[in-house]
């Protein structure tokens, strides 16, 4: 599976979790389904930002990934706010709502823009590598969000592995599902 292959499918995955957060029945499941999404926004925008982005970056023309990588900001900033709620918290709804919107706008704007793009200049093979190494740190990557933290090499290729080590040692303290 190429790079754009496996993020259209992390992109599917998190529109289920938001389909399945609008069904659930408790404050609990919805819960739930919020820590599960904080987990995989969390991965996703990780990997997009320490490998995908910056190896767009070097076959497209200069400033075209930039804009892409700056939608990320808001997105991990509502995670923030999702992961200091709750269950049962009156602002989870607002938040998971302002955080679809965000979402689809980024995923609108991966799939219709940057990855057919992409896919036109990238050579094919380094596109599968690429869909490797993303496959693959998605056992290494941060598990929540932080927005504060560098999102450009090389200061990036410092910070995300020091955070996925704190995100997945409080993931464990606190009793939140490991990946």
């Amino acid at each position: 599976m190429d790079a754009t292959e496996l993020l259209r499918h992390d992109h599917r995955v998190v529109e289920q979790l938001f389909r399945d957060y609008r069904a659930a029945a408790s404050d609990a499941q919805r819960r739930g389904v919020v820590e599960i999404l904080i987990r995989e926004l969390s991965k996703h925008a990780a990997l997009e930002e320490v490998l995908f982005y910056p190896f767009a970056a070097k076959v497209l023309a200069d400033g075209q990934v930039d804009s892409h990588l700056a939608g990320h900001r808001p997105i991990k900033e509502l995670l923030l706010e999702l992961d200091r709620c709750r269950a049962g918290d009156p602002a989870q709804d607002g938040l998971m709502e302002r955080l679809a919107s965000a979402v689809a706008r980024h995923v609108r704007d991966d799939e219709n823009e940057l990855m057919p793009l992409l896919c036109s200049q990238a050579d094919e093979q380094a596109l599968r590598e690429l869909g490797q190494e993303i496959d693959q740190g998605k056992q290494r990557a941060p598990t929540r969000p932080h927005p504060h933290a560098p999102d450009k090499p090389p200061a990036l290729a410092l910070a995300a592995p020091v955070a996925a080590i704190y995100d997945r040692l409080r993931d464990r303290m606190q009793g939140r599902p490991l990946t």
